[in-house]
């Protein structure tokens, strides 16, 4: 398995693996991530001005999962945070090292970085998923709240 930094060209194996992962999360219908968003969400994993990065799982040169990440200042440190916004990989592969694989990877571009730390979040239904991240991080204890302007 290689994981490396999305091109131009992984466009056409990127969206299904995005379809993917909103699947799972049930964007969809009048919850789905409008097309535009797609796009511009794409474009910003190819500027190299944006903070947003992406990394791309391939085997036998399939792309088989994807982790999305981005870096940001914090109030209570000055080194940068650095926060996985999105992780999926294709059902089939799941057990095989995939997700541990692109975790490390995003470890590795954000100690590169200078960040502090690498933290993100998982819905409490997501058990499976739950027991990798427990080998690989901590759980921080915090509760999240949002609310939708």
């Amino acid at each position: 398995m290689l994981v490396r930094a999305v091109t131009a060209e992984d466009y056409a194996g990127w969206a299904p693996l995005w379809a993917g992962y909103n699947a799972f999360y049930e964007r969809v219908g009048p919850s789905a991530v409008p097309e535009a968003t797609t796009l511009v969400t794409w474009s910003r994993f190819l500027d190299p001005a944006e903070p947003m990065h992406a990394l791309v799982a391939e085997q036998d040169g399939r792309l088989v999962g994807l982790v999305h990440y981005l870096f940001h200042r914090s109030t209570n440190m000055v080194a940068p945070n650095c926060y996985l916004a999105d992780l999926f990989t294709l059902p089939e592969t799941r057990g095989q090292g995939v997700g541990r694989g692109l975790i490390q990877a995003v470890y590795a571009r954000a100690k590169q970085a200078g960040a502090f730390r690498v933290y993100w979040q998982t819905h409490e239904s997501n058990t499976t998923a739950q027991a990798l991240y427990n080998k690989l991080a901590e759980r921080s204890g915090f509760i999240i709240y949002r609310h939708a302007l």
